[in-house]
């Protein structure tokens, strides 16, 4: 079985050609317009049409930022501002007659690559969360993605850490993504006198911190506890015993993972969450594509 994913994101959307052992075949993306409906539409078709180089398919998986409503096949991606309750399920069964469309928020995919071919191989009961310029997040249980009445639990990213903290762009305040999130953590940092170029983001905060400036390392630290925060009240609240931890914040690894497991050390004391593992993700910027395919390929 081959399947079409598509991974529709803020910054781009990717396609893949993937086979029922997870690996991506073919690959190809395109920046996301964000402006105009049909551009971003276009957008997808074309990264889907380079993807499949005249392939025929068995499905099309789709992984989306949220919110999504799994049941009417609708997206309303918050960084996407010009589809809202865009009918993205009808216009692929359009487009792809005669093949199953199935479509998740893309932490719960990112959660689902990573429990079939990445780090969450063998726990079934699992959080996985993409920090990179907003959290996501998404949960497998019993083995099975689970997306909630809507398709959008396991987004740990608006869980609030800081109740009096900055606005955030869900319309609530202090959510775990105002404070891990890439952008908020440069802005935090130059508000505290880290000096870097306009240009600077996260990796540059990260490349500041590995050479031990404390204002850049106050940063991640902050973040990491947040998100480790967030992970014992998850974990808490749905009894996982693994966090696997993916995006391109997290590609500074221990400096984001241990104030996380520091976090989980003083936050998740009860018994049955004692035990529960963060791991790095594996897949890399794969993991979307992959769990996407997972929803035709496991369905």
């Amino acid at each position: 079985m081959t399947v079409l994913a598509l991974d529709v994101g803020g910054t781009k959307i990717a396609a893949g050609v993937i086979d029922d052992h997870g690996e991506v075949l073919r690959y190809a993306t395109r920046p996301t317009p964000l402006t105009d409906l049909d551009h971003t539409w276009a957008a997808l078709m074309d990264a889907a049409r380079e993807a499949l180089d005249g392939r025929e398919v068995d499905g099309v998986g789709v992984a989306c930022a949220g919110p999504v409503d799994s049941g009417f096949g609708t997206v309303s991606p918050i960084n996407v501002p010009c589809w809202q309750d865009f009918p993205l399920i009808t216009r692929l069964r359009a487009a792809f007659p005669n093949v199953a469309v199935e479509l998740a928020g893309d932490g719960v995919c990112m959660a689902l690559g990573e429990h079939w071919m990445g780090a969450g191989r063998g726990a079934d009961f699992l959080v996985g969360l993409v920090v990179s310029t907003g959290v996501g997040g998404g949960l497998v249980l019993h083995g099975r993605p689970y997306g909630g009445r809507t398709g959008n639990a396991g987004h740990i990213g608006h869980i609030v850490a800081e109740p009096d903290g900055l606005p955030c762009s869900c319309g609530g305040r202090g959510c775990v993504e105002t404070v891990a999130g890439g952008p908020h953590l440069v802005h935090w940092a130059r508000q505290r006198g880290w000096r870097a170029p306009d240009n600077a983001d996260a990796a540059h905060l990260a490349a500041a911190a590995l050479t031990g400036d404390e204002i850049a390392q106050t940063a991640f630290d902050r973040a990491g506890r947040a998100v480790g925060m967030a992970i014992a009240a998850t974990a808490a609240l749905c009894d996982l015993d693994l966090a696997v931890v993916g995006g391109g914040i997290a590609q500074a690894g221990d400096l984001l993972l241990d104030p996380i497991r520091q976090a989980l050390d003083d936050h998740a004391r009860l018994s049955y969450v004692r035990n529960l593992r963060v791991v790095p993700a594996e897949l890399s910027a794969h993991a979307g594509l992959v769990g996407a395919a997972a929803l035709v390929i496991r369905s």
